[in-house]
């Protein structure tokens, strides 16, 4: 598990990994970055309690290198790998190392089920949890097991780890995805299980969720520069929808100054059409959300979903045109400007 300022969640993680029943041993590896809301204090508090909990030191915060960290520093075959801001269903473990072995599998991963705890989270989490939110990935809502592009967090056999060469400590987001593909590409399954599902909690705020995104979207850039047509095409809708507005402006803009007019000012309008569609959509979707949660929720709703494919599909153009170089997610370090070591 890489942690870094998760005071708010690390505890409840934990526990949830320490009540996992399994045949065999087992221990709970966190990678600490420097934090600065006294979540190495609560770590280290944890593991005066917890035997089985082991602390290595990420001094450089970086996701991958902390994993890689975490796994050379593991006993065991077979690496579960956590979030601080998840927590896994009971039996998750032990219903995962079953399936890997069924499935003849190399990762095995199920259902990222989001969830929240005021209006604004609880409307993130529905984004998640929505096709249209995230793009429709088989972990964010898929029912049918079976081969999967990646998985989430994923319960991986180490020897294959090993011969892949562990995580990319170059790729500072999206290095789940492009490990998956290392492990596809060596002839190993990545499976998706639906029975597994683990409890996901998002950003608490609108900045930090904009500044997730946009980090996220901007490798995502880096990853179709390196890997090309070993992307999806959902990832491309994002920046398509990011091109069409900027297009849209600038129709605009020549038709109001009478640049554009007649027949081909009528043409150039379809461009409107798209972003029409997609809000119509938007107002569907927050109209029919929220649940018993009344109007902030379906409020927020609306503002999340344009904030989280507009910074992704803005970073996304960024990082396919000048690449991500040392782009950090900075909204794990809170609603501050203060970039990651």
């Amino acid at each position: 598990m890489p942690v870094l300022n998760e005071s708010d969640y690390l505890e409840r993680a934990v526990d949830t990994v320490l009540a996992q029943e399994v045949d065999g041993p087992s221990e709970v590896i966190l990678a600490l970055g420097p934090s600065t809301d006294g979540t190495t204090e609560l770590a280290r508090r944890l593991a005066e309690r917890h035997p089985r909990i082991v602390l290595v030191d990420n001094p450089d915060a970086d996701i991958p290198i902390g994993l890689n960290l975490a796994i050379r520093a593991g006993r065991y075959p077979t690496v579960v790998r956590v979030d601080a801001h998840s927590e896994l269903e009971p039996g998750y473990t032990r219903e995962a190392l079953a399936t890997l072995d069924r499935a003849r599998a190399a990762n095995v991963g199920g259902v990222m089920r989001a969830d929240g705890r005021t209006p604004f989270q609880r409307a993130v989490a529905r984004a998640y949890n929505s096709p249209i939110g995230l793009g429709g990935a088989t972990y964010h809502g898929g029912t049918h097991e079976g081969e999967a592009e990646s998985a989430y967090l994923g319960v991986m056999r180490r020897a294959v780890l090993d011969e892949v060469g562990l995580f990319d400590e170059s790729i500072r987001r999206g290095e789940d995805w492009e490990l998956n593909l290392r492990i596809r590409r060596a002839g190993y399954r990545v499976w998706f299980d639906p029975a597994l599902a683990v409890t996901y909690w998002p950003r608490e705020s609108w900045t930090r969720l904009a500044r997730q995104f946009a980090a996220t979207g901007r490798w995502r850039g880096e990853l179709v520069r390196r890997y090309g047509r070993g992307n999806s095409l959902r990832f491309f809708a994002p920046p398509l929808l990011v091109v069409d507005i900027a297009v849209a402006v600038v129709v605009g803009v020549l038709q109001l100054t009478g640049v554009l007019s007649g027949w081909v000012s009528g043409a150039a309008s379809i461009v409107y059409l798209p972003i029409i569609a997609y809000v119509l959509v938007i107002a569907a979707v927050a109209i029919g959300s929220g649940g018993g949660h009344g109007a902030r929720d379906k409020l927020w709703t609306a503002a999340v979903i344009p904030t989280m494919h507009l910074s992704w599909g803005s970073g996304f153009l960024l990082g396919l045109a000048a690449g991500a170089h040392d782009t950090v997610d900075t909204s794990r370090l809170g609603d501050r400007n203060t970039p990651l070591p």
